[in-house]
């Protein structure tokens, strides 16, 4: 049994090194970072279709739609700007997703080829830094379902003191609430990626059913088709526009980071065509949630007489308790799936890769679940319809050029052609200029700049930065473009001729001399 007194020493958390690791020293991999073996190669399609429908049916797509009405778009408005902007981010994802499902590698890794070793790492930490950002949001929308299930056992909790001032956003008995959710997430760090499949599924055979009922109620209990056909923008111009526009963003933004690390979850895939699934699922099942999430709030504007954009809050207003109960449990049960799926295991890759010697999936779970709800005061963000569609806007200035960049790497320069091993060696076929890509950091300096000043003004309304704000507006679609054109020039123009290759390499073993011009023990030694 380890002492308590030996904890703190490093040497203790080292993971111990696997056979399979390609990299020369446990500084560059560790087995959760190595290519997934064909023996947990177990997702198919029907795993894929679980997962979205598991990933579209949370509180967030819900609030994204309902509060976009809040901005002054009609709901056909708004399920438009939701239907084009995941067209558009299947597009993306299933493109890097075959990355994943063909190579086997997750995103950290693969971000080797395109950025180099060094500066890779700045893409895997601004990702990183992403999800566990989301995560305490999702953890804190989890949190108002805990509270509407102990309200509708325990009605005696909303007249529980508050202690806590009216600028913090938050209530003595939120915080509370917050605490149980969190205690409640951390068994579910120690499912492995390959099982928790399973969860998807449960959650797709409960959560859509349940939220189809409250549909149904909103139509029965308020005459919302009426007020739907005859509702209509209160916007017009190039005022409507814009709005549409920042609509779109916060669409492609909510799963933008998905969009870039979705190889996390191919890599499992049994072959890339079980993920192709992706192009179909994605638009129907966010577009069918936006609509529901549209139409029972419009409900609650009839019913109580203001938008009531998250649902949580719409349901605050039921008398019935047990329909009140089991409408937050699959609340809860939606936020807890996607925590797991989109945040969690999204940030523990990142951290395999920050600290492979000491940090694989399962712990790096259990680190970004300690942290990460406290850590990112989520109940700021979440305290207005307006703070949560400048978030969402806000994260996507840096995803759409590290989805870009990857798209233009994989598809367009090298044309499917890489060397998976190399992506594990330094000094190699993709060390670049002294672990850096020049190419993607000139581009990163040319797509994310521009829309900063946007992305100040919505931090501090304050400051007055002029017209450039408008760009920020459409971020992700700019910063995506804008890193596909300039990184594809600069790469057929100036050539990172070692990376070239004239088939693709995908095994260890497959001519190592043609790979990266040096063995393994020689890579060893060099590091």
């Amino acid at each position: 049994m380890m002492r308590s007194s030996n904890w703190v020493h490093p040497s203790v958390w080292v993971l111990e090194p696997e056979p399979s690791t390609f990299a020369p020293s446990g500084r560059w991999s560790n087995k959760d970072m190595d290519p997934v073996p064909p023996e947990k190669r177990t997702w198919s399609t029907l795993n894929y279709v679980a997962y979205w429908v598991s990933d579209a049916w949370n509180v967030a797509v819900w609030q994204l739609a309902s509060s976009m009405l809040t901005i002054g778009l009609s709901w056909r408005q708004a399920l438009l700007a939701i239907a084009v902007g995941h067209v558009i981010i299947s597009i993306v994802m299933v493109l890097n997703g075959t990355i994943g499902a063909r190579l086997h590698v997750g995103f950290p890794v693969l971000l080797r080829s395109s950025f180099g070793f060094w500066f890779s790492y700045f893409s895997v930490i601004s990702r990183m830094v992403l999800s566990m950002f989301w995560l305490g949001i999702q953890a804190y929308t989890g949190s108002q379902c805990v509270y509407q299930m102990l309200k509708a056992i325990w009605p005696s909790i909303a007249r529980m003191p508050n202690h806590l001032p009216p600028g913090a956003n938050v209530t003595t008995p939120g915080l509370l609430c917050f605490f149980l959710y969190w205690l409640f997430l951390q068994p579910f760090m120690f499912v492995s990626p390959q099982r928790i499949r399973w969860l998807f599924m449960l959650k797709a055979f409960i959560v859509p059913p349940a939220w189809v009922a409250i549909l149904i109620w909103a139509f029965v209990k308020a005459p919302t088709r009426r007020d739907l056909m005859d509702q209509h923008s209160s916007l017009s111009g190039s005022a409507l526009s814009y709005a549409w526009l920042t609509a779109l963003n916060s669409a492609l933004g909510i799963y933008a980071t998905l969009a870039v690390n979705i190889p996390d979850f191919t890599r499992y895939a049994k072959n890339e065509r079980a993920q192709y699934i992706q192009l179909l699922i994605i638009p129907s099942a966010f577009t069918l949630v936006g609509f529901i999430g549209i139409a029972v709030t419009s409900a609650g504007t009839v019913l109580y007489g203001k938008i009531l954009w998250n649902p949580l809050l719409l349901i605050d207003h039921w008398d019935n308790r047990a329909a009140a109960f089991f409408a937050s449990l699959t609340f809860a049960l939606a936020t807890l799936g996607t925590n797991v799926s989109a945040n969690t295991i999204s940030a523990a890759n990142d951290m395999t890769v920050l600290f492979p010697r000491y940090i694989n999936i399962k712990r790096g779970q259990t680190i970004t679940a300690v942290v990460a709800p406290w850590a990112f005061v989520p109940w700021e963000i979440l305290s207005s319809a307006k703070g949560f569609l400048s978030f969402m806007n806000g994260y996507t200035v840096f995803l759409g050029p590290f989805a870009g960049i990857m798209v233009a790497d994989y598809w367009i320069i090298h044309h499917c052609r890489v060397d998976v091993p190399s992506m594990y060696r330094p000094y190699g076929r993709y060390w670049y200029t002294y672990g850096f890509n020049w190419r993607a950091v000139v581009t990163i300096l040319v797509a994310v700049p521009p829309n900063i000043p946007g992305l100040i003004a919505v931090i501090n309304p304050a400051v007055r930065i002029g017209g450039t704000f408008k760009l920020f507006d459409f971020a992700w679609l700019f910063g995506f473009f804008a890193s596909l054109v300039v990184y594809s020039v600069l790469s057929l123009m100036f050539p990172a001729r070692e990376t070239f290759i004239g088939e693709a390499i995908t095994d260890q073993n497959q001519n190592t001399s043609e790979s990266d011009g040096i063995s393994l023990s020689e890579s060893k030694e060099s590091v």
